[in-house]
């Protein structure tokens, strides 16, 4: 059944704290007006208690723009700001609808300035509550509190699309118990945090043996029409909330854009990978990231490679063929954390390989030495890829940089994650890092890629600091 109970807390809570602050606005509005007369100077002060009416009925046209304008419906995913656009648009139009009432009929008190003051403060202090609460909702979503439990139903393209975004994005508050493919094994999706429970036929039979589904997110093509009404039926018969993906082409929206051709409505798409623009943006992050962190870094690497020589013979650096920006192969820099003949043992070592896909991992791989493990713990041993980002080969953030071997075992849509360069952090990396599959890993690098911004760079940077420090999901 639907979480109708927590989403109702949410909105009872929002709706309530943002009557408080619409009536702190008015007070403060008053103070800025009458105490400290921001703007303009007055020697008619006029007392609170005459502008109460006037609040009062600003209250309840603000009440009803609020339901107008849907301010009180949450939106998961949507964007802070157009958030507070709308709680803008509302205060604003209600504000208007106030000085129109003032100037028809002429209340003894009433001043233009303090109902602007009023719009300033209650969008002001009303966009500050909807951070604390994305803030608070985070903090309680990551720890599964109030999460909706949702099912996917499909495995191609849309499908992979649905699952890729629940797992990059925590915040929007649902947690994945699980995908049912379309019918055809080779659709099936290798996860070990979102687990196969068998094909789009075994909805009803799960939906009986679990109460605690809220979501279905029905995600297949739009050839099966038939399937996907009945699958809307059986959610509504047991008062599960489903969400229909519309298959756009089997493409994310991001890549879909919107035409107008002499009055003809166009489709047109694009391809996952940044425009020019972006890509000039990220390149100077980048290089500011690099200026920033060269003296620490530079230090960090003497000392690891003193100690990754004093250790074991043979050189203090790895470098390795890696496949970068849409397949151009290029030399990765890395401490060396294993011994000098690591490349020759690993394929009497494929017996104990702990990952699946083309990646080849053990968690306590033998070849390691003593100072390989630290480093590779706290991923020291990625600090000489800073050179591989000056020089352009890799970004700061990005997918990892895979082997030529691997890429030769890539499923189509694995080559998508190709289509920008290589990082040495990445959305893997804050979301599970070596105890995600591979398959996962590449969602989350497609997610990454056709939601890039500036933004999302800067808090990958930021999240990866605890991460490292923490050593959580490195070997």
């Amino acid at each position: 059944m639907s979480n109708q109970l927590g989403h109702r807390t949410v909105r009872n809570i929002t709706i309530i704290t943002d009557l408080i602050l619409i009536t702190l606005a008015f007070a403060f509005a008053y103070v800025a007006r009458y105490q400290f007369q921001w703007l303009l100077p007055t020697t008619l002060i006029v007392p609170y208690q005459e502008y109460l009416g006037q609040q009062i009925l600003l209250t309840i046209v603000l009440v009803i723009m609020f339901i107008q304008n849907k301010v009180w419906v949450r939106r998961r995913g949507e964007f802070w700001i157009d958030e507070v656009s709308r709680v803008g648009f509302a205060t604003a139009t209600s504000i208007a609808l106030m000085m129109a009432f003032t100037f028809f009929f002429r209340p003894l008190a009433f001043s233009r300035l303090l109902l602007v003051w009023v719009l300033i403060f209650t969008i002001l202090f009303i966009a500050i509550a909807r951070l604390l609460r994305r803030f608070l909702l985070q903090i309680l979503y990551r720890r599964g509190i109030g999460v909706d439990r949702a099912l996917i139903v499909g495995s191609g393209e849309v499908g992979r699309g649905v699952i890729r975004t629940l797992l990059a994005r925590r915040d929007l508050g649902f947690r994945a118990i699980g995908y049912l493919d379309e019918g055809s094994a080779a659709s099936n999706i290798g996860s070990a945090q979102i687990p196969h429970l068998g094909s789009w036929s075994d909805l009803q039979k799960i939906l009986e043996s679990d109460v605690n589904v809220h979501t279905v997110f029905v995600a297949m093509p739009n050839y099966k029409y038939k399937q996907i009404e009945d699958l809307v039926r059986i959610s509504q018969q047991y008062g599960v909330s489903t969400q229909v993906v519309p298959d756009l082409f089997q493409l994310s929206l991001n890549r879909v854009e919107f035409n107008n051709m002499a009055g003809i409505p166009m489709l047109s798409t694009r391809e996952a990978r940044l425009s020019p623009a972006n890509q000039t943006v990220k390149r100077l992050l980048d290089l500011a990231t690099v200026a920033i962190l060269a003296i620490p870094v530079g230090l960090i690497t003497v000392i690891t490679a003193v100690a990754v020589k004093l250790e074991s013979p043979g050189p203090a650096f790895f470098l390795q063929e890696r496949v970068g920006y849409q397949g151009k192969r290029f030399r990765m820099a890395k401490f060396r954390s294993m011994v000098v003949d690591a490349e020759d043992q690993k394929q009497a070592l494929e017996a104990m390989n702990e990952a699946d896909g083309p990646i080849f991992k053990i968690r306590d791989d033998p070849r390691l030495t003593r100072v390989g493990r630290i480093i590779r713990r706290f991923s020291l041993d990625e600090l000489p890829q800073i050179f591989n980002v000056l020089i352009g080969d890799m970004s700061i953030v990005g997918p990892r940089p895979p082997l030529a071997d691997e890429v030769a075992r890539y499923q189509t849509w694995h080559r998508q994650r190709l289509e920008i360069r290589g990082g040495i952090t990445g959305l893997w990396q804050v979301s599970g890092r070596s105890d995600l599959t591979f398959d996962e890993q590449c969602l989350l690098d497609i997610y990454y890629i056709e939601n890039w911004s500036l933004a999302l760079d800067l808090r990958i940077m930021l999240q990866t600091i605890p991460y490292v420090i923490a050593g959580r999901g490195a070997y």
